[in-house]
């Protein structure tokens, strides 16, 4: 049974390298993203030789198994066309790639990955990496000593811990069969887009449901907007759904698509070539790279600087959030006690420090002077007033309410005080007695 389905493929330099060293192949069956590495003409031999070797793979299988070995025979044995590229042109010394690729087979994908171009499955709205980064940082993210996050900045991500090139003949490949059913949608990218773009974005465009050829050219723009430091390619295959079949020649996008064949330079400059040009030299170092056993000691080795750094920092950061938590509740607690009003304690007026207000169970305020003013003494309408609690201003304001409470004291007075009224006027602004007869007659 023959595949099914429509994709897309495509490929740019990016915004700062000067030459693209990713290849990309969708087929009939097959579809693959490779990511050279290697310097400015390496990595666009190795990702080229990968694609070239796995072309004859676009055809039938009889079943996912056999295709599956047949993908892991190929790139397995690609390795040793690397190293023979190498031996023949030792100024390529050290070239390699990624490969990530897809063989259709009637109802199941069959996988094959080395290195951190990356195989995302979009089914029924969720999209899912399918595959593994190789790398240094997504060790230290299986051993949980940073985040995923973590990992998309870390300094070191771009450290392969595998890698198709010439210093392996035999390379450890990733391997496996999955079901697949209409209206899955695969996407194929080197890091160029993965590293830019986070899977919300990229999920996001896939929710739009454009063809494949419209859907890359989206995510594209969203890798050159975010900078696009690296070179970005991108493989989108449907199977089934709306969009028309596949029909015609495979598309072979990046450096694989030169109809002449990657050009080898005769030799390297033994001159540093960012002395006069460090802009184009910069553009041409390599994006990943194989360590050696003592590179990666050493990286282990920083890592659990770093990992002390970041705990010092982070205690330093807690303590002094304490500290400020700790000052500012101070100076709150200290503002509240410049702070007073009168209130009743069940049977008789006080004067507390403080505000009406509790954190918890602490209580913002305390008794300051218990007056002995009897609360059945006052008039009903101050008792009230008392109960609510009267704020004032400062101490003495407080001390003047309670005189003026004094002065209630036996006073048969039914009438409520006005709402902005309470029994703490200043002296100056004490009302006049009201007058009483006198018991010897009328007055004059």
């Amino acid at each position: 049974m023959v595949f099914e389905g429509s994709s897309a493929a495509i490929s740019h330099t990016g915004r700062v390298r000067s030459n693209n060293q990713d290849s990309g192949y969708s087929g009939s069956n097959l579809f693959v993203v490779a990511d050279g590495m290697g310097g400015h003409a390496g990595g666009d031999v190795a990702s080229a030789v990968v694609i070239s070797e796995l072309q004859q793979l676009d055809a039938h299988f009889d079943s996912p198994a056999h295709a599956e070995e047949a993908l892991r025979t190929v790139i397995t044995s690609t390795a040793g066309d690397l190293i023979d590229v190498a031996a023949r042109k030792p100024e390529l010394a050290g070239l390699g790639t990624t490969v990530s690729g897809i063989v259709m087979v009637d109802e199941y994908a069959v996988i094959g990955h080395i290195g951190d171009s990356r195989i995302y499955l979009y089914r029924d709205g969720d999209l899912t990496q399918i595959t593994t980064d190789h790398t240094f940082v997504q060790r230290l993210v299986e051993t949980g000593r940073i985040t995923p996050e973590e990992a998309r900045f870390h300094p070191r991500r771009s450290v392969l811990m595998r890698v198709l090139g010439d210093m392996d003949p035999d390379p450890e490949v990733d391997t496996f069969i999955m079901p697949t059913r209409p209206g899955d949608r695969w996407v194929l990218c080197s890091d160029g887009l993965s590293g830019v773009v986070d899977e919300a974005h990229i999920s996001k465009t896939l929710k739009q449901e454009m063809p494949p050829a419209r859907t890359a050219d989206n995510l594209l723009k969203q890798a050159l907007d975010g900078g696009a430091p690296d070179n970005v390619t991108i493989v989108i295959v449907d199977v089934g759904g709306q969009h028309p079949l596949y029909t015609g020649t495979p598309t072979i996008v990046g450096s694989a698509s030169n109809p002449d064949g990657v050009v080898v330079p005769a030799s390297r400059s033994l001159l540093p070539t960012g002395w006069l040009h460090p802009q184009r030299a910069a553009a041409n170092e390599p994006s990943h790279f194989e360590p050696d056993t003592e590179y990666l000691e050493e990286l282990i080795a920083e890592d659990r600087r770093r990992a002390r750094r970041r705990r010092i920092v982070g205690i330093t950061a807690f303590v002094l959030l304490l500290a400020a938590i700790a000052t500012g509740a101070w100076a709150f607690y200290s503002w509240t006690q410049t702070r007073y009003y009168v209130g009743t304690d069940a049977d008789t007026v006080v004067i507390y420090q403080g505000i009406q207000q509790t954190v918890g169970p602490i209580s913002l305020a305390t008794p300051h002077e218990d007056t002995q003013i009897e609360l059945d003494l006052l008039p009903d309408a101050w008792r009230d007033r008392v109960d609510d609690t009267i704020a004032a201003d400062s101490l003495e304001d407080a001390e003047q309410i309670v005189e003026n409470l004094r002065s209630r004291l036996g006073e048969d007075i039914d009438e409520e005080p006005e709402a902005d009224a309470t029994p703490s006027p200043r002296p100056s602004q004490r009302p006049s007695p009201s007058p009483t007869p006198s018991d010897g007659g009328d007055q004059q």
